[in-house]
This record gives structure tokens, C-alpha cells and sequence, in this order.
């Protein structure tokens, strides 16, 4: 199997982790880059699970060694990045990555693999639909949702045009089955060394 990947975006709350748990769960084939951050764990994240977790100064000292294929200060502070060491131990398994990444990382992966990658953004029907999702996950404060609100809308603005696909998440059985024929599709695709 070639070394695909497979990046899915979206902005908080948009349902992004629900479908690409979905999705791991239909192909045996895929498997989870974790990706590294500077903030702190949330709820019951736990460092090697939801992601690698690193205060903001190893971070930083890891961009400085050339450790990531991408990453981004998504927040003042607040880093996430993609390991260089995942693909090596994803790809020596012969599986397919499967990014759950930010917008702007997204894209980054995508300009970085071309067409070894098939990139998904997945955004909720609306920004207020999107804002009552966040209240209602209940894990962050009432200014950490605005402050996610505001992001979202701008992300979704951002990503015009520059992914594959764009899924809205309107009725989560129905972006189930969106999702798995885009995959599908996907991974049964040759890729041939000029790229086409």
C-alpha cells in the first residue's frame, strides 16, 4: 500500500473527533496520527491517547530540532503539531495516517503530501448550532466558547477552497455515511509516482 494519508479539519465542535473514531472503526487499515500540544490535557485526555502533551518550552525546542512535518500556535502559546516520528511508526506498519488536525494544519498536511493526501473539512449547519454544541459538551468556560466561536468563524472562511471535501454535519448518521464513501474511495485509489 502506497503511504497515503487522510486529513480530516473542522473547527471545534463541528463533530470532527465522532466521525473520525467512526471511520477508524470501518477500516483496519487506518490508524491515528496523535498529534503533539502545548496546552493542557482536557477532561480525561491522556498524553499518548487524545494527543502527546509537552509544556509550551519543549515544544518550541522541538520545532527548533526540525521534529514536525507542520504545527501551529493556534492560540497564544497554545502549539499543536505533527510528529515527524508518527508517519515513520504509522507508515512502518504499512497502515494509511489518518489526521484529525486544525484548519490551518489541514492545509499545511495537505500542501505537504499533495495527492498522496485526501483532505476533509467538516463543519457544523452554523456557527450558532456549532456554539450550542460547545455548550453543551461542557468542558469549557463561557469565554473559552466565545473565544472557539469566533475561531470557528473565521476558519470556516479560511478553508474555502482548499480542501477536497467539505462535510457538513448536520445529521450525524448521514455525515457517517458521507464520510465512509469518501474514505473508501479514497483508499481503493491507486496513486502513481507522477501523481495522477
Amino acid at each position: 500500500m502506497q503511504n497515503k494519508v487522510i486529513i480530516f479539519s473542522a473547527p471545534s465542535g463541528s463533530g470532527k473527533s465522532t466521525i473520525v473514531n467512526h471511520i477508524l472503526s470501518l477500516y483496519p487499515e487506518l490508524e491515528f496520527s496523535i498529534s503533539a500540544t502545548s496546552r493542557a490535557p482536557r477532561g480525561n485526555e491522556q498524553n499518548g491517547r487524545e494527543y502527546w502533551f509537552y509544556s509550551e518550552e519543549e515544544f518550541r525546542k522541538m520545532i527548533a530540532e526540525g521534529k514536525f512535518v507542520e504545527y501551529e500556535e493556534v492560540y497564544s502559546g497554545s502549539f499543536y503539531g505533527t510528529l515527524k516520528s508518527e508517519l515513520d511508526r504509522i507508515w512502518g506498519k504499512g497502515h494509511v495516517i489518518i489526521f484529525d488536525v486544525d484548519v490551518k494544519g489541514g492545509v499545511n498536511l495537505k500542501k505537504y503530501f499533495r495527492e498522496q493526501a485526501l483532505s476533509v473539512f467538516i463543519q457544523a449547519p452554523s456557527v450558532s448550532c456549532l456554539r450550542e454544541r460547545l455548550l453543551h459538551r461542557g468542558t469549557d468556560s463561557m469565554e473559552a466558547i466565545d473565544k472557539r466561536v469566533a475561531k470557528a468563524a473565521e476558519e470556516i472562511e479560511f478553508a474555502r477552497g482548499k480542501f477536497d471535501f467539505i462535510l457538513v454535519n448536520e445529521e450525524l448518521g448521514k455525515a457517517f455515511d458521507e464520510a465512509d464513501k469518501i474514505v473508501g474511495d479514497f483508499i481503493r485509489k491507486d496513486i502513481r509516482p507522477d501523481g495522477k
